[in-house]
C-alpha cells in the first residue's frame, strides 16, 4: 500500500523558527579559536556544511546569543544576500554552536517532520526555486523572514517513520560523501605537514645537523637534504639553495571574460572557463568543473587560451587566496595568477607553498573597493628554492595522497548526481522507498 502524504505548514509543526545576531564588537571578537562555533552564510551549502570560514565565540560572547543555540537535527536556512535559501544541518563536531543574523535556525517537531527530511526537502529544485521566488519578492536585496518561513508548506509523508526512510536513503549518500571529504582533509593535512617539516621548519637538515638520522625518510630522500645552514635573505636557509623571486621559477599569466552580452560565446559551450565563485564551495584544492563553459568563439576572445590540466590557479581578488589545481584545461577570468609549473618546481609543491605563504601573498594586496593582488606585485615575492631531484621526491611522494584525494572527489560527485536524481523523485512520492534502497546498493 503506498504511504499516505499530507501537506504541512512549517509554522504548525515547528518549535523554533528564528534568526540570530552579531554579538557586540561584530567581527573584531570572532577567534580561529574558541568555545563556541558561530555559524555563517558562508558555512552553508546544500550540499552540506562547509567548514571554512567557521569562526568562534568565547563562552562571554556566546552568552549574548543563547536564544540561538544550535542543537542537534536543527535546520539552517540563509535568509539573506547571495547566497539566500542554501539549507544544510551543523555536523555535531560544530557543536556548540550559534548562528548570526543571516541564518534562520528551524526546528521542527520531530514526532510530526522529520529534521533530516525536512533539510533534503528544502533542498530540491522546487522548493529552493519557491524559497528564491519568495526572497527576490518585492525587496531591494533577497530575503527571507520569519513569516515566510512559518507559512512555507512542504509536502510529507504522513507517517514519521517513511519521512525517516527517506531521509535515510539520501543521508546514506551524503554520509559516503561526508566521509570522502573527511579522508581528503586528512591526506591533505598530510601533504602540508611534510612540506613544513621539510621546506619551512628544515627538519632532515636539523637532524643532520645534530648527528642524527632524518626521521620518516629512506636514506636516499635523506642524502638530498644538506647538513648545514648559510645565510640568505631570507635567514638561515640550507645550503645549496636559493633565494629567487616567485616569478623567476614560474610563469605566472592571466586572463579575462569574453562578452557575457554574446550567446555566441557561451551557449552550447564546452570549453571550461572559471572564476573565483567556483572556488567558494570547493573542499579540496583541486578544481574537477566550472558552472560555465565557453564555445570556440568565446576561447578565441582569451589572449592566454585554455590552461593544461595541472595549472595551479591563485585567485587574485573577491577574495585574494583561494588555491586549486585544475584537473583538465581550463581557461580563466580575470581574477587569478595561473601558475605554470615546470622542470625546477612541480605544481603540488607550488599549491604548498602559496598555502605556506598566504599571508604574505594577501599582504601584497592593494585596492580601495576590494583587495587585489596584480602579477607585478605577486611576481617579486622572495622563493626559497631546494634543488630539483628534492623538489621531485616531495612531489613523488605526495603524489599518492593527491590522487586519492581526486579520486575521493569524482567519488563523491557520482554519489551527489545519485542524491539529486533520487531526492524530487522520493519526496514526491514517485519513487517507493523499497526501490531507491535497490538503486543505492546497487552504488554502494
Amino acid at each position: 500500500m503506498a504511504p499516505r502524504w499530507s501537506e504541512l505548514r512549517l509554522g504548525d509543526v515547528c518549535q523554533k523558527i528564528g534568526s540570530g545576531a552579531t554579538p557586540r564588537g561584530g567581527s573584531s571578537v570572532y577567534l580561529d579559536r574558541g568555545d563556541v562555533a558561530l555559524i555563517r552564510s558562508q558555512n552553508i551549502y546544500n550540499d552540506g556544511f562547509h567548514y571554512d570560514g567557521l569562526v568562534y565565540l568565547t563562552e562571554k560572547h556566546a552568552a549574548e546569543l543563547a536564544n540561538v543555540e544550535v542543537v542537534p537535527g536543527d535546520v539552517l536556512v540563509n535568509i539573506t544576500g547571495d547566497s539566500v535559501a542554501r539549507v544544510c544541518q551543523a555536523p555535531v563536531d560544530v557543536l556548540p554552536a550559534r548562528v548570526n543574523q543571516h541564518v534562520a535556525i528551524v526546528r521542527p517537531d520531530a514526532n510530526q517532520l522529520s529534521p533530516l527530511y525536512l533539510r533534503y526537502y528544502l533542498t530540491s529544485p522546487e522548493a529552493q526555486a519557491e524559497l528564491l521566488s519568495l526572497a527576490g519578492a518585492g525587496a531591494t536585496r533577497s530575503a527571507l523572514t520569519k513569516g515566510m518561513i512559518e507559512a512555507f508548506r512542504i509536502a510529507a509523508p504522513v507517517a514519521i517513520a517513511e519521512q525517516r526512510a527517506i531521509a535515510s536513503i539520501l543521508g546514506s549518500l551524503d554520509d559516503k560523501i561526508e566521509l570522502n571529504r573527511r579522508r581528503n582533509r586528512t591526506l591533505e593535512s598530510l601533504a602540508r605537514a611534510l612540506f613544513q617539516s621539510w621546506f619551512v621548519d628544515f627538519d632532515p637538515v636539523r637532524a643532520k645537523l645534530d648527528g642524527r638520522r632524518p626521521a620518516g625518510m629512506g636514506e636516499a630522500t635523506a642524502k638530498l637534504f644538506p647538513n648545514t645552514f648559510t645565510d640568505s635573505s631570507l635567514g638561515p636557509i640550507p645550503t645549496g639553495w636559493s633565494v629567487e623571486c616567485v616569478g623567476d621559477v614560474v610563469e605566472c599569466v592571466g586572463s579575462g571574460t569574453p562578452s557575457t552580452k554574446e550567446p555566441a560565446y557561451w551557449d552550447d559551450g564546452i570549453h571550461h572557463w572559471t572564476t573565483p565563485k567556483d572556488f567558494s564551495a570547493l573542499q579540496s584544492p583541486f578544481l574537477i568543473d566550472t558552472a560555465r563553459k565557453l564555445t570556440a568563439a568565446g576561447l578565441a576572445k582569451i589572449s592566454s587560451g585554455l590552461l593544461p590540466a595541472g595549472t595551479l590557479l591563485l585567485s587574485s581578488r573577491a577574495p585574494v587566496g583561494y588555491l586549486a589545481i585544475a584537473t583538465m584545461p581550463v581557461a580563466i577570468n580575470q581574477g587569478f595568477i595561473a601558475m605554470k609549473c615546470n622542470e625546477r618546481v612541480t605544481n603540488y609543491f607550488m599549491l604548498n607553498w602559496c598555502q605556506s605563504n598566504l599571508d604574505e601573498i594577501q599582504s601584497r594586496a592593494t585596492g580601495t573597493t576590494f583587495p587585489e593582488i596584480s602579477k607585478q606585485r605577486f611576481r617579486p615575492i622572495l622563493f626559497l628554492l631546494p634543488s630539483a631531484p628534492l623538489v621531485s621526491a616531495f612531489t613523488k611522494t605526495v603524489s599518492p595522497l593527491y590522487d586519492q584525494i581526486v579520486t575521493g572527489l569524482w567519488q563523491s560527485r557520482t554519489l551527489a548526481a545519485l542524491r539529486d536524481s533520487l531526492l524530487p523523485k522520493l519526496i514526491s512520492g514517485e519513487l517507493r522507498v523499497a526501490e531507491a534502497e535497490r538503486i543505492v546498493e546497487d552504488v554502494a
